[in-house]
């Protein structure tokens, strides 16, 4: 869930208009995400509770796109040059990390729940199934718990206060939701664990209850990242965050480095064209002299 507007000057990929679009999507969609979610988490208190779990997996797969657009979108700012990250530590531990964990936390509820309405279909033999399925609702928040924990590791250092301000009203509120999530499916674990239910029933009260207040925190900080994404495309080049330790440098030094191969590729295409194109020969003076008398 860290989002593409960073203060990162790296992560100025592709055209201005093109990249302004996508960012505003991404952010846009992760707000849809958010709110699909939480539909999902009130309508278990509705006669159509079967239905809510598709909108959970609905939400869940939005999240997972959101993340690896993230994640491709990082990884284009740097040319996907992944050796940089062993000079600044935050591209790994944020521009790579977090979205990789994000969107493996979100694959891993969205199997949950789809293998409890498959139990729900098809009748309730497999208890062990159903055990990884609560498993798999316990790791996916988890893994949001980590990687909201590795967003948390951004350093700026030439950005203003309103920024930094910006950025923890996003992540902030990410941290506490993945909290909720992760406390809910612990508490869900303990306490089907005394019961013995099967299939959609094993996601007690307790899950939902806290799964609708984390998707509203996580709502929350999807409508600050909009703030945040329109105060980020503001700022000028000169108060962007450069890559630290080095990377940088090598950065900027291999991407002019292939501007030279490029020409001197051209200049041998061209020296190879003019050597094939046949040579007219002059003609001799004496020969020029007989044919004028003649």
């Amino acid at each position: 869930m860290v989002k593409l507007a960073s203060a990162r000057e790296c992560r100025l990929y592709g055209r201005r208009l093109a990249r302004h679009r996508f960012e505003y999507i991404n952010a846009g969609l992760y707000i849809f995400a958010a709110i699909v979610l939480l539909s999902g988490f009130v309508s278990q208190f509705s006669r159509e509770a079967q239905s809510g779990f598709v909108l959970m997996m609905i939400g869940l797969g939005l999240f997972l796109v959101v993340n690896v657009h993230d994640l491709v979108a990082h990884m284009a700012g740097i040319d996907y040059r992944l050796g940089l990250m062993e000079f600044d530590l935050q591209l790994g531990l944020v521009e790579f990390s977090v979205p990789f964990v994000q969107a493996l936390g979100s694959i891993l509820p969205f199997l949950g729940i789809l293998f409890l309405l498959l139990q729900e279909e098809k009748g309730h033999g497999y208890k062990k199934l159903e055990w990884h399925a609560l498993n798999m609702l316990v790791a996916g928040p988890v893994l949001w718990v980590l990687g909201s924990v590795h967003n948390s590791c951004q350093i700026y250092e030439r950005a203003d206060g309103h920024v930094q301000i910006l950025q923890q009203s996003v992540y902030i509120p990410f941290l506490m939701g993945s909290l909720l999530f992760m406390v809910g499916s612990i508490l869900n674990c303990h306490e089907q664990a005394r019961y013995h239910h099967h299939g959609l029933d094993l996601l007690g009260t307790t899950w939902v209850w806290l799964g609708m207040f984390g998707s509203l925190l996580l709502l929350i900080g999807g409508l600050m990242n909009v703030v945040k994404v329109f105060k980020m495309q503001q700022m000028d080049g000169l108060r962007l965050e450069k890559l630290r330790g080095g990377a940088q440098e090598r950065l900027i030094s291999e991407r002019e480095g292939q501007v030279p191969l490029i020409i001197e590729e051209q200049r041998r295409r061209k020296v190879y064209v003019e050597d094939s194109l046949p040579v007219a020969l002059p003609t001799p003076y004496k020969d020029v002299l007989v044919g004028g008398h003649s």
